[in-house]
């Protein structure tokens, strides 16, 4: 056993952070016991670091993978959008050509750590108070339902692991955990972090000093919202958990969110550094300890370089265009008045819409009195380029203008249009000022909240949670008053709530990865994913004439396609060493088999 935890400990330790901690001081030939680790203070707390780092970090780039964009090297030879896009993904390549490669083995080092850790912190005789364990166990505990969550939201149900595993581990009993069933450990794990007091011997509200990126109460509610969330959606929908169930769960983490000092970035920034509040919150730092930004609950997104990698051709030192916004969520975006532009199309190929006429909308001025959010998120044609400079350079998409559409060029756009959201427009290569992608905010726990709100007790039913009475129209409305969109009117009916809410979160979450994960949940993949559409422009004189188009249709719709594959390495190593089943009927996904 001794020889176990020797080579347990030799992966255990790798690419320990140590950013907050003393290094650790190994023997030279690298050899430590755990008991080593958990009798010296700063081995301990050096191995609870290392327990962090395993989430999928959130990019701009998923939205190439769904109806949000079209990548701009759809037309590069090998890129991995040809794949995606020609379905033509299999269980032993989907690693390299998707969103965030196969992300199982790290997500289970992660776990793996985070028993570890719980496992001997019980008993460790490392001097610390009583209080600093306490406080360390509940962020492994969280940690380990992060981890989890992220496992289920790809792969569905996956094999739960409580405890590490003995050299006597007995493989053959291992099997894939329903989704439902590894949501209650989820919902567990997160329950037994916030038995711990409020306080920094337990599990905070507060980020302290050097402790950006630590888990905190907010983390876990969170997690359970996003959980218990997924888990009532058709997709995974089992019984265990309805919407009412879902609306519990949602209202407690909402309320204690709020009550604990959560807010709506709402800062409106002079008109010479941003659009709106909206725009600004995504390139504001969240690392400031909840002086300013009161929004983000958790984030892991590396900063970004939209200028560079999902730019313009006149931005000096770009590489490539990257996610193009397509022209279905171009249409997404309601009218300042809160109406909807269209109300459809009269042809299955998307390209003749069905105009809105109480919506204001103009066919020949397109742009023209729409969402804020809309602004914040999208560069069209004659959008202002510098915002210090309102009467200057216009973005020309147009045929023949300097940002034109092409279909035969990576630096251009290939639908018309350019990712706005996350840009600073000061950025270049002397001021990288781009922001990045939330793992978690609250707007996240507003629209989730209203979900299974508007499903268990309809759009304008109060729903009470401590000092929180909110309805998922009240939720919804709070979002938008943020965006400055008019609110839901009162008295909607249910599917008619559905409609403009789906809608609401596809706008509100646009770029942050949610989409991909949303239409899977539930099930309208094959809806939204057969193609997507562009905006061709040309300029006749003084005048522009507007030409909708559709692209190839993508053959990455089908039901196979509402999980990720489990890597088929890792399917043969799980039958190996279990000696049972068959890949089709217990381990890999439907639809994978190669």
């Amino acid at each position: 056993m001794k020889k176990y935890k020797l080579l347990l400990l030799t992966t255990a330790l790798t690419g320990l952070l140590t950013a907050c901690n003393e290094q650790l001081d190994l023997p030279t030939d690298g050899r430590i016991t755990m008991d080593q680790v958990f009798s010296d203070y700063n081995r301990t707390r050096g191995y609870l670091n290392s327990c962090y780092g395993f989430v999928p970090k959130p990019y701009m780039d998923r939205a190439s993978f769904t109806d949000e964009a079209q990548d701009a090297d759809d037309i590069t030879p090998g890129s991995r959008y040809i794949v995606w896009y020609g379905g033509n993904v299999t269980s032993t390549t989907y690693g390299k050509n998707s969103a965030d490669g196969s992300p199982w083995g790290d997500l289970y080092e992660g776990i793996r750590k985070c028993n570890v850790f719980i496992e001997n912190i019980k008993t460790a005789p490392v001097y610390a108070s009583e209080g600093e364990k306490n406080a360390w166990t509940a962020q492994a505990h969280t940690l380990r339902a992060l981890y989890y969550l992220q496992l289920i939201k790809r792969y569905g149900g996956v094999p739960i692991f409580d405890k590490p595993l003995g050299i006597d581990h007995d493989f053959s009993t291992d099997k894939r955990a329903k989704f439902s069933e590894v949501v209650t450990f989820i919902l567990s794990d997160c329950d037994k972090a916030l038995s711990y007091p409020a306080t920094r011997d337990g599990l905070p509200w507060e980020i302290f000093d050097n402790q950006y990126g630590i888990m905190t109460r907010a983390v876990a509610y969170a997690i359970k919202s996003q959980a218990v969330t997924y888990a009532a959606s058709p997709l995974w929908s089992d019984g265990t958990y309805d919407w009412a169930k879902a609306t519990e769960i949602n209202a407690e983490a909402l309320a204690e969110c709020l009550a604990n000092g959560y807010r709506l970035f709402d800062e409106k920034p002079a008109a010479n550094i941003a659009q709106n509040a909206y725009a600004l919150f995504f390139f504001t730092t969240s690392n400031d300890q909840r002086a300013t930004d009161k929004e983000t609950i958790y984030h892991v997104g590396d900063k970004m370089q939209v200028w560079r990698y999902a730019g313009m051709p006149t931005n000096p030192g770009m590489e490539r265009t990257g996610p193009c916004p397509t022209q279905d969520l171009v249409d997404a975006y309601e009218m300042a008045n809160g109406e909807a532009p269209i109300t459809g199309y009269s042809d299955e190929a998307r390209t003749v819409p069905v105009i809105n006429a109480k919506s204001g909308y103009k066919e020949n001025d397109p742009y023209a009195g729409r969402d804020p959010r809309f602004y914040a998120s999208v560069y069209y044609n004659g959008a202002v380029r510098n915002l210090d400079q309102p009467n200057g350079k216009k973005v020309e998409t147009f045929v023949g203008g300097e940002e034109e559409i092409s279909d035969i060029n990576r630096k251009h756009t290939r639908t018309g249009y350019y990712l706005r959201k996350f840009s600073n427009f000061r950025s270049g290569q002397n001021n990288d000022a781009d922001g990045a992608v939330r793992l978690m905010r609250l707007a996240e726990l507003y629209l989730n909240f209203a979900e299974s709100a508007y499903q268990s007790a309809g759009p304008d039913v109060p729903v009470k949670a401590g000092n929180l009475s909110m309805s998922a129209r009240d939720a919804v409305n709070a979002v938008r008053t943020r965006a400055g969109m008019p609110g839901f009117p009162l008295g909607m009916s249910k599917d008619a709530f559905e409609k403009k809410y789906r809608n609401e979160r596809r706008i509100e979450l646009a770029f942050e990865e949610h989409r991909f994960f949303d239409v899977r949940r539930w099930k309208i993949l094959d809806q939204t994913d057969r193609f997507v559409t562009g905006m061709r422009i040309t300029k006749s004189g003084s005048n522009y004439v507007y030409k909708r188009f559709k692209f190839q249709n993508r053959n990455a719709f089908s039901d196979k396609y509402l999980m990720y594959p489990i890597d088929q390495s890792e399917v043969d190593k799980i039958i190996g060493l279990s000696g049972t089943g068959s890949p089709d009927r217990d381990w890999q996904n439907p639809g994978w088999l190669d």
